[in-house]
């Protein structure tokens, strides 16, 4: 069975030679381990080995956008100004937006060692910030370009399959603010807040059926869910925030033959009936405890003949563990991510290293998951 069909027969709960492996984001971003920017972590010598190992060894899942064809005016650009510098091994971006009488600002920081993005500043911190912002002319809706997926596929061949990503109003939105103002903001003006995720799904909804359409029969991360998880917010806030507003892109994508991938980090014990209202065919990560609330076990119970679980190899695991231990983690997610009858099962970490440098150690342990998933049940 080569890694493209395991994959497929897994998502569509048929029998397996093997559980699936996936690395996540490394083998799933598109990387250049010889660009020699000083901010492409990726280039250090000790990235190599590691991207190796996923290209020849796991079930490949390239991460992509649909992108839009060009062409289209942006009608909000007008009241937007952007700045960029660099400062020694950091770069800087700030965007300003005026509308409404209103100038906000937001600001990131890049820095050189960390193949992440900082936020220094959020946009929105008042709900007379989000009045102004809610002023923007509509996003135009756009027409999806097939041809860069089609070409990643055409790539991937047999060893795996493209994972549509997206998030969803819920991710656009929060982002916006610092969790504190995001959450106060939830739960004192939820009329507001609706609005602001109603902007947001007037454009992914349309979006997501057209791209939907033109591209059937894929498999698709939707992200935003647990911005809507505990502690942040309660379970009925979920179903008002994330169920209302997600469902329909979940509903576009499998009309179309798709298979819909929640992510969502965390707590789920209280939201898992939320997230099969959405209408899904798989979840990840599914943390443990004391990430998470359940282990993996007890999801397997409850939603395991519905969904496939991707998980539950905690990615600070990874870096941090001694051999033994992690491999006993390791044995222990495939034990209980096969138990009993169940759509199917991806071996796969929470997250993945964003620094310069990957140990022996890490390394190591990326080996051990591979060499378990492939001798699981034999």
């Amino acid at each position: 069975m080569n890694r493209r069909d395991r994959l497929l027969a897994t998502l569509r709960g048929e029998p397996v030679d093997r559980p699936a492996v996936n690395f996540y984001e490394v083998g799933g971003f598109a990387v250049d381990p010889g660009d020699p920017d000083p901010f492409n972590v990726y280039n250090d010598p000790s990235w190599r080995p590691l991207l190796q190992l996923a290209e020849e060894k796991t079930d490949l899942l390239r991460m992509r956008g649909v992108p839009c064809k060009g062409g289209l005016e942006d009608p909000c650009r007008e009241f937007w100004t952007h700045e960029a510098r660099t400062e020694g091994l950091s770069r800087f971006h700030r965007s300003t937006l005026r509308i409404g009488g209103r100038t906000m600002t937001s600001a990131t920081r890049v820095d050189a060692g960390v193949s992440t993005t900082w936020t220094l500043e959020h946009l929105l911190k008042t709900p007379a910030d989000v009045e102004a912002y809610l002023q923007l002319p509509d996003p135009p809706v756009g027409e999806p370009d097939v041809g860069p997926i089609l070409d990643v596929e055409k790539e991937l061949g047999d060893r795996g399959l493209v994972l549509l990503d997206t998030g969803d109003p819920l991710c656009e939105a929060a982002g916006l603010f610092s969790m504190e103002d995001y959450t106060t903001l939830a739960m004192t003006e939820p009329e507001l807040f609706h609005r602001l995720l109603e902007r947001s799904a007037a454009r992914l909804h349309p979006w997501t059926e057209k791209a939907a359409a033109a591209l059937p029969g894929r498999l698709w991360r939707i992200v935003g869910s647990e911005y809507a998880s505990e502690p942040y917010l309660p379970p009925h806030l979920y179903a008002e925030y994330e169920v209302r507003y997600t469902r329909p892109m979940a509903q576009a994508i499998r009309r179309h033959g798709g298979f819909v991938r929640l992510h969502s980090h965390g707590r789920l014990r209280n939201i898992l009936p939320h997230m099969a209202a959405i209408g899904i065919d798989a979840t990840d990560p599914v943390e443990p405890p004391p990430q998470g609330d359940m282990d993996l076990i007890d999801v397997r119970r409850e939603y395991g003949r519905e969904w496939v679980l991707f998980g539950n190899i905690e990615a600070s695991d990874i870096e941090m563990l001694p051999a033994d231990q992690f491999e006993q983690k390791v044995a222990r997610a495939l034990r209980e991510g096969t138990a009993g009858p169940g759509r199917g099962f991806v071996l796969a970490p929470s997250a993945s290293p964003y620094g310069r440098t990957i140990t022996p150690r890490t390394l190591a342990n990326y080996e051990t998951m591979i060499r378990l998933a492939e001798n699981f049940g034999g």
